[in-house]
Formats: structure tokens, sequence, C-alpha cells
């Protein structure tokens, strides 16, 4: 595997981001939580935490309402220890039945272990029908 810490190429930049893209998919909070240092800040929309118990936490909660999830990330910029992506996931609220497509940016910030000590993101939800998903 190639060396993914900093200072990123654009190769290596890719890299971190299908990783990251890959680990989200599975939806396991336990996976996802091992690419984020012990102290990592988090804002995610309106929610500010520091931590991987939070992270679990976090991603369980998540994961419990958005259902059928499925997320793509693209490579937007990086420098030698940030990368920031656009994203967009598709989910369905089971409790209401109502598609939803998720469109955001992300912001990171990475230590020299390669580990992510920064994940800032903004997103916007965007009603959709079933016949409307495209992911």
């Amino acid at each position: 595997m190639k060396n993914l810490t900093p200072p990123f190429t654009k190769e290596t930049a890719k890299a971190k981001v299908q990783l990251a893209e890959d680990a989200w998919n599975s939806k396991n909070p336990e996976k996802v939580f091992l690419a984020y240092s012990k102290d990592s800040q988090w804002r995610n929309r309106d929610e500010f935490f520091i931590g991987r118990d939070s992270i679990v936490k976090f991603l369980t909660k998540k994961w419990d309402k958005e259902q059928q999830y499925k997320l793509k990330k693209h490579l937007w910029s990086f420098t030698d220890n940030k990368i920031s992506v656009r994203f967009e996931y598709e989910w369905l609220d089971e409790t209401t039945q109502q598609w939803y497509r998720t469109h955001g940016n992300e912001h990171w910030q990475f230590n020299k272990d390669g580990l992510m000590e920064v994940r800032d993101m903004s997103a916007n939800d965007i009603k959709i029908t079933a016949a409307e998903r495209k992911l």
C-alpha cells in the first residue's frame, strides 16, 4: 500500500479519499473511527465533538436513521497535510419513507501519522423520490 501520510501528492490524496469513501460505505463505526486520531475534532453541520468514542456514537446514531446509505466522495483540493472533498450521499428515512440526497463539503487535516485530526463538514439535504436516486 502507498504511504498515505503527509505530505500528500495528488495520487495519495485521491487514495485517501477513496479509502474514506469505502470505510463510510461499510456503515461500520468501528472501522471508520480507525482513520481518526484519538483526539480528532469534528464539526458535522451544527454538532461539535472530540474523540473516537464520540465518533462511534455519532456514526451509530447517523446510520440508525440514514438507511440504505450510499456515499460518493470527490477530491476537491489538497495541500501538504490537508484534503478537501465534495460529497453526495443518498439515504432513506425509514420513519417517514422519504429519500434524501445530501450534498456537501469536508475539510480534513491530518497528523504526521496520516490520521485525521480535524474534520469540518457542511451539508444540505434535498428531498428526492426513489426514482430520482442515482447512487
